[in-house]
């Protein structure tokens, strides 16, 4: 026999959820979430004192602005790895190579969604391996959700969870001792490469560097659907190098936004020929 919920939890309740999550963060809720939507904001309800979905919905969500990050938090999905889809480090190391090779620049790097810091930090690695120490690179990483934001920051992981090289663990990581046994920390010359805030890839502004050359936006599309991809894609095309590319994830197709992106190999997109001529016609015409 099943046990009785903790708090009536409706058809309409879950429309409201599915709603006001794709108004706030773009997000599209697939009709099959309702128990993760459940289990996760029910916690929510407790945090709050709410007595029903309802009352949480109308009075502590839709009441003021306090309670969205812990909505927005409570059903974001987080999950990654440290060099997750390994090929994309290894062509990030050849565009790095190259790009230093061409230019005394800034090389800009962007990872837009960057969960618990994983992701932005293999590209730090990356770098370092491939640049050697004090290279001229900037990081930016971002999240909607500031809670896997606050843990990036910290840059501490268990070294349980972690499948790196024996090398890359010595190289990068400090070890933990006593308390903080089995737990690993990122070295401070692999954290000062990374800058981490938050970001709503929804926001009209954002506080990102011009002429990235590189994105990182992977598995993060999946979430969003046609035309909010679309309108993320054409900011992000506003934002990247005529010659820089974008890195997506692996069941991630954009054919839908050619006339931004066109595919250049494995989940990995530079922008269009139509893109890159206007871009370089604003160039030419400041």
């Amino acid at each position: 026999m099943a046990r009785p919920r903790e708090f009536c939890f409706t058809e309409h309740d879950f429309e409201q959820v599915r709603s006001l999550l794709h108004e706030r963060a773009g997000i599209s809720l697939s009709e099959n979430k309702r128990e993760l939507v459940y289990s996760r904001l029910t916690r929510r309800l407790r945090a709050t004192g709410a007595k029903s979905f309802e009352d949480y919905l109308k009075n502590f969500l839709r009441g003021g602005d306090s309670e969205w990050e812990g909505f927005i938090n409570a059903l974001t999905t987080n999950l990654t790895s440290f060099f997750r889809e390994n090929h994309h480090f290894e062509l990030l190391a050849q565009q790095l190579q190259d790009l230093a090779s061409r230019s005394r620049s800034p090389i800009r790097l962007w990872c837009s969604a960057c969960s618990t810091g994983e992701e932005p930090y293999s590209m730090a690695m990356t770098v370092l391996e491939t640049l050697g120490p004090d290279p001229p690179v900037l990081i930016q990483a971002t999240d909607i959700n500031t809670h896997v934001l606050a843990q990036a920051e910290e840059g501490a992981y268990a070294a349980e969870n972690l499948t790196l090289s024996e090398r890359r663990l010595h190289r990068f990581f400090h070890k933990g001792v006593g308390k903080h046994s089995g737990s690993v920390r990122i070295r401070p010359e692999v954290r000062r490469l990374v800058t981490f805030f938050q970001l709503n890839l929804l926001d009209t502004h954002w506080p990102i560097h011009s002429h990235l050359n590189a994105i990182f936006c992977r598995n993060v599309m999946i979430y969003f659907d046609k035309n909010t991809q679309y309108q993320i894609l054409g900011e992000m095309a506003r934002h990247l190098d005529p010659e820089g590319l974008l890195y997506a994830g692996h069941s991630e197709i954009f054919h839908h936004a050619r006339d931004f992106f066109h595919l250049r190999g494995k989940t990995v997109y530079q922008l269009s020929a139509r893109k890159t001529t206007g871009m370089t016609n604003q160039v030419e015409q400041r």
